[in-house]
């Protein structure tokens, strides 16, 4: 049973032979020749910037294939998990921090930060104390996993 069927191309309307068997159904190919489909830079508008195009090359870009990944967890005295908690990142014998996250509401976080350095991890929540740790990203392991567990703090500020 033969029946055409009509295809509707960009602006154009095609007509293509439609041929049942009986063991598939098949689509025959038009004779006719379609208008080409625009590619994606011929759509693109004038003066739009593609996704991988940009005003410098690609070799001053910084990919995160070589970064080193540092991601933990923070719970509460009660072993519960702790969510909003401050952390922030800094080189090793720096003052300046240079990351900053807080936990999600599973207590975790994940920072990715350059390869090579080592690294001091500070958590900070008022009413308990800051708690610090290092990390040695120098090793070739592309990640860490750290664990913090929160402690009230005992006395007062006078």
């Amino acid at each position: 049973m033969h029946s055409p069927r009509l295809y509707v191309v960009g602006a154009a309307l095609l007509l293509v032979p439609f041929v049942r068997s009986a063991s598939s159904i098949q689509v025959a190919a038009a004779t006719q020749d379609a208008p080409a489909t625009p590619s994606q830079k011929e759509t693109q508008q004038p003066g739009a910037s593609s996704s991988n195009s940009g005003s410098s090359s690609s070799k001053g870009k910084h990919t995160h294939a070589q970064d080193f990944l540092i991601r933990g967890t923070v719970f509460q005295p009660s072993s519960l998990a702790f969510p909003g908690v401050r952390l922030r990142i800094r080189r090793a014998k720096e003052n300046k921090f240079r990351w900053e996250t807080f936990t999600n509401s599973r207590g975790e976080f994940a920072v990715r930060v350059p390869q090579g350095l080592q690294y001091e991890l500070v958590i900070h929540l008022k009413g308990f104390a800051d708690q610090t740790r290092e990390v040695n990203a120098t090793s070739g392991i592309s990640e860490d996993n750290v664990v913090f567990r929160m402690q009230a703090t005992t006395g007062e500020k006078k």
